[in-house]
């Protein structure tokens, strides 16, 4: 069966629109709420959801996201209970789905015992921000025996290594728009004209543009240099804003986000 990251860029290419990547904490305020969270989202056009998986020390992480994981694991959240949190979304929805999460978290859990749970539960991809492109090797083998996607991220300053990376990745290319961590960012300055050339034009996968995107009008100029848009931050002080009542506001946030990319 095609995955379904794939199957959702070649529907998007068909209609001539960009995809709108969310992301959220899960178990923030509650696991309950963060299933309403993730429908909100895809109900009013979020194309792919990434479901972070809370850690003590999210070093990929602004403040917004990192007080969420604590918020999570304070209320007891680990990946059994996220494995339950998507065999409920699987009910709902067919959305390629991902988790994001940190390495010592895989590694706790048991690396097979991790990605086979990721195929029972129809995970499409994962995401693992603190492992160097250059130690994939340590999880690769165990997501490709059970068809699941390790998301490859590129830094601004990957310009000599984007070629490399990107004919290894699969589903999508995570490019982080800028230095540092997570968290809106009232201006974006890198040049993804020079960092994406050496890969314009050629048999590669697609490529989205996370890290500080805050509104649908930074959204879709993000979109503009790829094939999509990642929202984390955003969503998740909605989330912190409004607790258990955030599923209204996140998805009245999402649909203003996708009508802003699709103008």
């Amino acid at each position: 069966m095609k995955n379904r990251i794939d199957a959702c860029f070649e529907k998007l290419r068909a209609e001539n629109k960009k995809a709108l990547v969310t992301f959220l904490t899960a178990g923030d305020p509650d696991m309950e709420t963060s299933e309403k969270n993730i429908m909100a989202m895809i109900e009013n056009g979020a194309d792919i959801v990434e479901i972070g998986v809370p850690f003590s020390d999210p070093i990929a992480e602004g403040a917004t996201i990192q007080k969420a994981s604590k918020r999570s694991l304070d209320n007891g959240t680990n990946l059994d209970k996220i494995f339950g949190l998507v065999r409920n979304l699987r009910k709902q929805t067919d959305k390629p789905l991902l988790l994001m999460m940190y390495l010592n978290t895989l590694y706790k859990f048991g690396v097979e015992k991790f990605f086979s749970l990721c195929k029972e539960c129809e995970i499409d991809g994962v995401i693992v921000p603190d492992m160097p492109f250059e130690e994939r090797d340590e999880i690769r083998s165990e997501a490709d025996k059970y068809g699941i996607y390790s998301i490859y991220l590129a830094a601004p300053t990957s310009h000599e290594r984007i070629k490399m990376i990107a004919s290894e990745a699969k589903g999508f290319l995570y490019i982080v728009s800028s230095l540092g961590v997570t968290g809106t960012r009232k201006e974006i300055s890198t040049d993804f004209n020079y960092l994406l050339e050496p890969i314009r034009g050629g048999n590669y996968c697609p490529c989205c543009i996370g890290f500080g995107i805050s509104d649908g009008a930074q959204a879709k100029a993000m979109a503009s240099y790829c094939d999509g848009a990642i929202m984390g931050s955003a969503v998740v002080k909605i989330v912190e804003q409004y607790g258990k009542d955030a599923p209204k506001y996140v998805g009245e946030f999402i649909k203003s986000v996708r009508q802003g990319m699709d103008q």
